[in-house]
């Protein structure tokens, strides 16, 4: 524990805590976004957008990163002019926030997908036949049924979020106790040769992410339990 309580571990923690408390929510308003307009309308390139969406799980996160360090860096026209007006992208904290975002971001929107399209589009019409306006529809009828698929998300966002790698190494720059996350810090202990405040730092992680995974699991039987009563009455 002594090895959390270094100046490096806790900074770490905190970046890391704070990466994912903005990109999940974003993620979390995108995929919401996305999935009602490919689920909700029908129009030209939706399968395109479909596989926009699928976009960072065929791109490794390390070209992820570079292309922002090419888009954003110093040596580019606008990551010079963000540079000069004092808000860099790279080697800070919105590079990771965006590179985090980008990597995460097919997560709720792929798990919210396939259960809008089961449900289909009756219940929202019935409301918006009888004045309920799209805001409230959307709030009373389509969020109800989209919850559980809406958290399952979240939470595989959470952990994808709190473990990134290889888009976050390429873009924050390493830089002790203000650009390292979690697992950075654990490549630096490691190669530090500080082997317990590496495992330290591993084993909170792990634990983190456990704990997301076991919420999920948690959330998941109570959905087939709550599902086994409706079918029962």
């Amino acid at each position: 524990m002594g090895s959390l309580a270094s100046r490096d571990a806790q900074s770490a923690i905190r970046l890391t805590l704070l990466i994912t408390a903005i990109a999940v929510p974003m993620n979390a308003v995108f995929g919401i976004a996305a999935a009602w307009f490919i689920t909700k309308f029908d129009f030209r390139g939706k399968a395109f957008l479909i596989t926009l969406i699928d976009l960072p799980f065929s791109i490794s996160p390390v070209v992820a990163g570079l292309c922002i360090v090419l888009l954003f860096g110093a040596n580019s026209a606008l990551g010079d002019w963000l540079v000069a007006s004092g808000y860099p992208i790279v080697f800070a904290v919105p590079g990771i926030v965006l590179a985090t975002v980008f990597v995460t971001f097919p997560f709720v929107a792929r798990d919210l997908i396939p259960v809008m399209i089961e449900q289909g589009r009756a219940e929202e019409e019935a409301a918006l036949t009888l004045g309920a306006t799209g805001w409230r529809t959307f709030r009373t009828v389509t969020l109800p049924n989209i919850r559980w698929a809406l958290l399952y998300g979240t939470l595989l966002c959470t952990a994808r979020a709190m473990g990134e790698f290889g888009a976050v190494a390429v873009v924050s720059g390493k830089i002790r106790g203000q650009t390292a996350t979690m697992p950075i810090t654990i490549e630096m202990f490691y190669n530090e040769y500080l082997s317990v405040a590496a495992f330290s730092m591993a084993a909170t992680l792990t634990g983190l992410a456990l704990l997301t995974l076991m919420l999920k699991t948690a959330l998941e039987l109570r959905h087939a339990d709550a599902l086994s009563a409706t079918r029962r009455h």
